[in-house]
């Protein structure tokens, strides 16, 4: 009940700062009075400014985090397993993770084309977009799914296995921004994830192997 609390609290914070962030951005640029839910929305889908507002939401969200870990007098590097993998774990994840994304590419390559949601214009807009998207996006996610809700769910009536698939599950619902054969595919790279997590108990892995996917994503897409 603790984990889950503060994550609520995690995610809290994240959207309010990532919306006000956002918010500020739009009215310096349009003035809120003048847009209608749909165009705010569609403006607020900008890379750019996602890309400024996950920047900036990503210290006051691990924040949450440390101080949660802090007050239960534990390591905040050793709770969160911030442990460096070996040689071995590393090419391992890496052609796991190949494996996957051929499997997911050949998935979509069958079904109707897969639009990103992003709109990024210009060399800063791409730069800050591949920061947030790729860099401060899998810190923190990978910090606080794979890194401090499996732990404690893990050592929970969950279990392992159980705190993977729920953790993955609620990190496929997390991104309410693709449709839901997009977000099936986030829960599946979630379970591997959170795999490589367990078995090596190195969150660490985990966040090298979503930046790399990230940012393989985004330069497979039309953004540069």
């Amino acid at each position: 009940m603790e984990t889950t609390f503060v994550a609520l609290i995690a995610y809290a914070v994240f959207g309010l700062t990532a919306g006000l962030v956002v918010t500020v951005i739009l009215l310096r640029h349009y003035g809120l009075a003048e847009l209608s839910p749909a165009q705010y929305q569609a403006l607020a889908m900008n890379g750019h400014w996602y890309g400024v507002a996950m920047i900036i939401a990503f210290l006051p969200t691990l924040a949450v985090l440390w101080v949660a870990i802090r007050k239960a007098g534990r390591d905040f590097t050793e709770y969160l397993a911030l442990n460096w993998p070996s040689r071995n774990e590393l090419l391992l994840a890496f052609a796991v993770t190949a494996a996957f994304i051929i499997a997911e590419s050949a998935f979509f390559s069958s079904a109707p084309t897969v639009n990103s949601p992003y709109i990024v214009g210009g060399a800063g807009g791409l730069f800050v977009f591949l920061v947030g998207g790729c860099l401060a996006g899998p810190i923190m996610e990978e910090l606080v799914f794979r890194g401090f809700m499996f732990r404690g769910w893990s050592e929970s009536f969950l279990g392992p296995i159980g705190a993977i698939v729920l953790t993955s599950a609620l990190f496929g619902m997390y991104h309410t921004q693709y449709d839901w054969p997009e977000r099936f595919w986030i829960f599946l790279s979630g379970l591997v994830l959170c795999t490589f997590r367990w078995r090596t108990n190195s969150t660490s892995l985990a966040v090298v192997i979503h930046s790399a996917m990230n940012t393989y994503v985004f330069f497979l897409s039309r953004y540069v």
